[in-house]
């Protein structure tokens, strides 16, 4: 047995691992961990961008991944808490934008200003207890954005969708099901409105 699975499969160890990582009243990484501890564990790609007003609370036991020439811009915040957050190639993330993960978003993912996805939602099962003290609710795979997805500025991804390859999603739409390739869904909650025919290299309503 290794020292990381030695240390899951003891509640008193975890305990302690984890108190050295996130202080137990702010669910952000310590100094150490973000300044030190972090980069042996996450992976960037060549002349990706991180905006220096970026806030990244992410913690070694899950993937944050960024891939090859993509800009994540200023005053975004990116949490790996509950789960990864993989970016890929390309791609660019809009100033205040918002990702909880488990997100992973495809090569050419595309976002405007102040869009927030969330792989997970608040446990409330319990009405009688705060839903902070309860279980996350994670969905399927969390988030996922495929390929050469477009994000329009102040949308909202909800836990369990999968947006298809090249989708775009209009400026205020409110993503809560799945959207398939190709086309183009606006509204709360967001619709297909159009799709692209491949045959006549155009979009055409629905």
């Amino acid at each position: 047995m290794d020292f990381i699975e030695k240390i899951k499969n003891d509640p008193r160890l975890r305990q302690l691992a984890l108190w050295l990582i996130v202080p137990n009243d702010h669910p952000r990484p310590r100094i150490w961990v973000r300044i030190f501890l972090n980069r042996f564990f996450h992976k960037r790609g060549k002349k990706s961008k991180i905006g220096f007003r970026a806030r990244l609370d992410v913690f070694p036991y899950h993937h944050f991944d960024v891939g090859a020439h993509t800009v994540i811009e200023d005053y975004t915040v990116i949490n790996n808490g509950a789960g990864d957050v993989i970016i890929g190639d390309n791609s660019i993330i809009g100033i205040g934008t918002v990702i909880i993960g488990p997100v992973m978003m495809g090569n050419g993912a595309y976002t405007g200003q102040h869009v927030f996805m969330a792989g997970f939602n608040h446990g409330f099962q319990d009405g009688t207890r705060n839903s902070r003290s309860q279980p996350v609710d994670i969905r399927g795979k969390g988030v996922v954005s495929e390929e050469d997805v477009f994000i329009g500025s102040n949308s909202v991804i909800t836990a369990g969708v999968t947006i298809g390859k090249g989708t775009q999603v209009g400026a205020g739409s409110v993503v809560s099901r799945d959207l398939p390739p190709h086309c183009v869904a606006v509204g709360n909650p967001a619709k297909v409105i159009r799709r692209y025919n491949f045959e006549t290299n155009l979009w055409e309503k629905v």
